[in-house]
């Protein structure tokens, strides 16, 4: 039951802000998109150091000083893997003019939900490759541990739900369609760390490569997309206060929780 809340509060977090558009009746200001998607970028890659790439080296320890080529191999093929999506995956990212990905005949709204829903596929995985290690009996990942990365993720999810569920409304969604398209786009989240438990038995020998695969994912994410968009425009500087916020309490929950 623990491991499916686990598992459930990130896609809760997603659902939360989606609704967001029923009780707002604007879309939210570029500023305070920006400010909530440097919040995203720190609570990232903290979850990245913390919950994913440290407890990779620790978990690698018998190869003493070379204990960091485990979390290196890992931290590539993740941000390969993403890098392949991304680039046949049509989608459209805020701000931007130009789709990426294949050629494709979608509409802009729908390109826009696959970007944050490809997004949302490395944090899935990550809180599905943290519960199978807690499962598993593995002693570096705790269930605290595994739940502050939930916790972090589903905090990081709200805004992120907000931010795609409100634009699709302002572009003529209906509110209902609006909210259905910002929580599908999180859908992927608990289908992705279902799917990870359930590979555990073949997952648990390399949890070191699969931790830190997921932690480059991520960090691809992060650098690719949110702090670009964090950054463009005016007053970038308040993206970068939320970044730090956001960075902070991610390690701080990790720390007390794990």
């Amino acid at each position: 039951m623990k491991v499916l809340i686990g598992i459930m509060i990130p896609f809760a977090g997603t659902a939360l802000g989606a609704a967001c558009v029923f009780l707002l009746r604007r879309e939210l200001k570029k500023g305070v998109q920006r400010a909530l998607t440097g919040f995203a970028s720190g609570v990232m890659v903290a979850a990245s150091i913390w919950s994913l790439l440290v407890p990779a080296m620790d978990q690698s320890q018998g190869l003493e000083r070379l204990s960091f080529l485990p979390a290196c191999a890992g931290f590539w093929l993740g941000i390969l893997f993403l890098l392949f999506l991304d680039s046949i995956i049509p989608h459209l990212h805020m701000y931007a003019e130009k789709a990426e990905g294949i050629r494709s005949g979608f509409q802009k709204t729908t390109m826009m939900v696959l970007a944050v829903t490809l997004h949302n596929i490395p944090e899935g995985m990550a809180v599905g490759v943290v519960y199978a290690g807690f499962l598993s009996g593995n002693a570096s990942i705790t269930a605290g541990g595994a739940l502050a990365l939930a916790l972090g993720i589903a905090i990081q999810n709200f805004p992120e739900g907000a931010i795609i569920s409100m634009p699709l409304c302002a572009e003529g969604k209906s509110k209902g369609k609006a909210f259905l398209d910002g929580v599908l786009s999180g859908a992927v989240e608990p289908i992705g760390a279902a799917l990870t438990i359930l590979a555990a038995g073949l997952i648990v020998p390399a949890m070191p490569y699969l931790l830190s695969f997921a932690a480059g994912a991520m960090i691809y994410v992060v650098v690719e997309e949110l702090i670009p968009e964090m950054s463009s425009g005016e007053h970038s500087n308040i993206g970068v206060i939320m970044f730090a916020f956001g960075f902070t309490l991610m390690m701080a929950l990790d720390v007390a929780l794990g």
